[in-house]
Parts: structure tokens; C-alpha cells; sequence
């Protein structure tokens, strides 16, 4: 079966190049436009939130053991306590659906649930407090209001559909990971120690990451005068944890933990987005091979198709976080209906074409499909009640 993808691929890349127009100037500004997208991807997102990301999740795969990741995030957890943290967490990372992704694995592989690992997935780049405020000031409260409510509710929803949907394979992995001899805690440190190595972690990416809002919102604004500082001084707190508490084998496991989650899912990520930026350019731009008014054109009213069309093209689409509301905007200013807005605003920070790539082949084909359909599907339902409503 493999074998058989391997050469459907091979026989579409050997039919694009076959039949595409290279001499047409939208195929020319297309391409140019997925190296623009790959480009500015590579300049604002991989250093400062992807490495820290990497970083993150080799550390939770070598300094958190697995009994303690079983105990509150596994199949047997206690579900109210583990899907609210999940559920929740975005608000605290505000990483977009690429950085989301190698914590997601590191997670994941440690042993948590399916369900609760994709509530976690969902939620890291869905529930963005600057993004929802935004929301609100810019298209309406309204519409920031249930965007809130939808993202939580939907994080909740889709980790608790997965789990059933997968009960019997995630039964099977949760009896596999009990054979292992689990250990209380990894390495001779205390439990108050991880959790400031940790927090020293996540603080500096929160805060290397901390964007300038458009709109004057004081708290933002002045956690954003001073956000380099506050990530030198996380920075500079974690390099003398790592010194003192740990030895070099330790860090040197930590590495390659890194450097593995890395070489997975880099190369993916980068493909996934030139040719995203190919197929719908980059965001505000209309240089993909699809014009934006073909979907300014679909996304009116509150017919089913047209918040299908708006929770497809939303997922497909890669948003750097906040990019989404002044496109919405324009979209808005173009005819597109508020149904579709919110089926945007659901399916398209959680999903990109990017992470989906990712996802697929870091949980296989079954599981990552259907997780990204239960995205699309919902959001196309919520969409069209919300603008039934209104």
C-alpha cells in the first residue's frame, strides 16, 4: 500500500510539471510567492518559535517521566482535570498550528492520550487571548465572543471524539505504555526545580513571540516594551538551571531528543508552506495561483456551501498568529458573510496545509485525517448556526 502512494505522488509531480504553464505570469508569481512565503516563514517563525518549541518537546520526552504524564494526561487520567488543562492552554502559549506541533508530539509520545493530546493540538493556536480581543474590537464583540466559546468548546469537543472514535487502538498503546518500568521522576532533581526548568522554557517563547497589537490594548503594549527583556531574562535563567541541575549526559540526551523532533518535522513544515504559499499566496497578498476573489466570491451568505468553502480554505491557509482578523476584514469589506467568518475563524488558526502534512504523518493517516475533518465539519455546522441566528 506505501507503495502504491509513493508512486501517485511520483505520477503527480510528473503531471504537474508535464502540463503546468511555467511561461504564464500567475504560474511564475505563484511560485515566486510560495520561496516570498517560505522565506518570511523561515525569517519570523523558525528561530523564535520553532526552536524553542523543539527544545520544549525534548525536554518533556527526557525530564518528565512517563508515570507522571499516564497519571494526568493519559487514557486513565481524570478526564475533567485533563481536558480543561488542554482545553485552556492556548491561552497561555498563543504559538500558531506550526510551533503547536513539536509539543503536540513530545506529549504524545510521552504517553498521553490521543484525546487529550488533540485538545492540546487544537486549543495552542485556536485560543489566543490577544487574538480573540482582537476579534472583538476589530469585527465586532459579537463575533469574539463566540469565536471564545467555540474554540474551548471545540478543543473539548474534538479530543473527546477522537478518543472514541480511536478507543480500541489508544486501549492497546495505554496497555503497552503500562508494560514499561516507570520511574517517579527523571534525574536527581525536585519537583520544584522541573517545574521552574519548564516555566523558564514556555516563558521565553511566550514572550520572544509576544507581538505588538494593532489596536492599543495597555497590558499587551507594555508587556511588549519590555518583552525582549523578559525573554533574555528567561533565557538566561534556563542556561544556569541547565548548568547547575543537569550533567552533560542529561543535555546531551535533551539534544538529540531535539534534533530528532526536528529533522521529522522541518522538512515537512517547509514544504507544506511554499506550497501553501503557491496555491493562496501569502496572507493580504493576491499572488497564488488562486485569486482571492474567486474566494471572496464563495464565502457569501450562509449557505452550506459557503462555510465549507470558508472552514477548507481557512485550514488550508497558513495564519501567523493575529494575521487572520485584518484578512477577515477584507473579506468582511468584500461581501463574505458572518457565518463563514466564524467557520474561518475556527478551522483556519488551528489548521494550515503545513501542519496538516505534519500531523498526517506524525499520527498516520486514519487519525490525522479525521481529526482534520472533525475540524472542517464542526466549524462548517457552528458557522452556519451562528449565522442562522443573526
Amino acid at each position: 500500500m506505501k507503495e502504491r502512494y509513493k508512486l501517485l505522488v511520483i505520477l503527480a509531480v510528473f503531471l504537474f510539471f508535464y502540463f503546468v504553464p511555467l511561461g504564464g505570469s500567475r504560474i511564475q508569481g505563484a511560485l515566486l510567492e510560495g520561496f516570498q512565503m517560505l522565506q518570511e516563514y523561515a525569517r519570523l517563525h523558525v528561530l523564535l518559535c520553532l526552536v524553542p518549541a523543539f527544545f520544549i518537546a525534548g525536554a518533556i520526552q527526557n525530564f518528565i517521566s512517563k508515570e507522571a504524564i499516564l497519571k494526568y494526561f493519559g487514557p486513565k487520567s481524570n478526564k475533567v482535570l485533563a481536558y480543561s488543562i488542554a482545553s485552556v492552554s492556548g491561552a497561555i502559549l498563543a504559538v500558531c498550528s506550526c510551533t503547536v506541533l513539536p509539543m503536540f508530539m513530545g506529549i504524545y509520545q510521552a504517553g498521553a492520550g490521543l484525546g487529550v493530546a488533540v485538545s492540546f493540538l487544537y486549543s495552542g493556536p485556536a485560543i489566543n487571548i490577544l487574538a480573540i480581543l482582537m476579534t472583538g474590537r476589530v469585527l465586532g464583540l459579537e463575533l469574539g465572543l463566540a469565536r471564545a466559546i467555540g474554540a474551548i468548546v471545540f478543543s473539548v469537543v474534538i479530543g473527546l471524539l477522537m478518543a472514541f472514535i480511536f478507543f480500541r487502538s489508544e486501549k492497546a498503546r495505554a496497555e503497552a505504555s503500562g508494560a514499561f518500568d516507570m520511574e517517579a521522576a527523571k534525574g536527581g532533581r525536585r519537583l520544584w526545580q522541573n517545574i521552574l526548568y519548564f516555566a523558564s522554557m514556555i516563558l521565553a517563547l511566550i514572550f520572544l513571540t509576544w507581538s505588538k497589537p494593532k489596536e492599543p490594548i495597555g497590558f499587551y503594549n507594555a508587556i511588549y516594551s519590555v518583552h525582549w527583556c523578559l525573554a533574555g531574562a528567561s533565557l538566561l535563567g534556563l542556561a544556569l538551571m541547565v548548568w547547575r541541575w543537569f550533567n552533560s549526559e542529561e543535555r546531551r540526551a535533551w539534544v538529540a531528543s531535539t534534533w530528532t523532533f526536528s529533522k521529522q518535522i522541518l522538512p515537512l513544515l517547509f514544504g507544506g508552506v511554499f506550497v501553501a504559499g503557491f496555491l493562496l499566496g501569502r496572507p493580504g497578498l493576491d499572488a497564488g495561483i488562486i485569486p482571492n476573489h474567486i474566494i471572496a466570491g464563495l464565502v457569501g451568505g450562509n449557505s452550506l456551501w459557503s462555510n465549507l468553502f470558508a472552514s477548507v480554505s481557512g485550514a488550508l491557509m497558513y495564519f501567523a498568529t493575529l494575521t487572520e482578523i485584518p484578512i477577515l476584514q477584507g473579506l468582511i469589506g468584500s461581501g463574505m458573510g458572518k457565518g463563514p467568518a466564524l467557520a474561518l475563524l475556527l478551522a483556519g488558526p488551528a489548521l494550515s496545509l503545513p501542519s496538516m502534512i505534519v500531523i498526517v504523518r506524525m499520527i498516520g493517516a486514519k487519525k490525522g485525517l479525521t481529526y482534520i475533518g472533525l475540524v472542517v465539519v464542526l466549524s462548517t455546522i457552528v458557522g452556519m448556526l451562528y449565522g442562522a441566528f443573526l
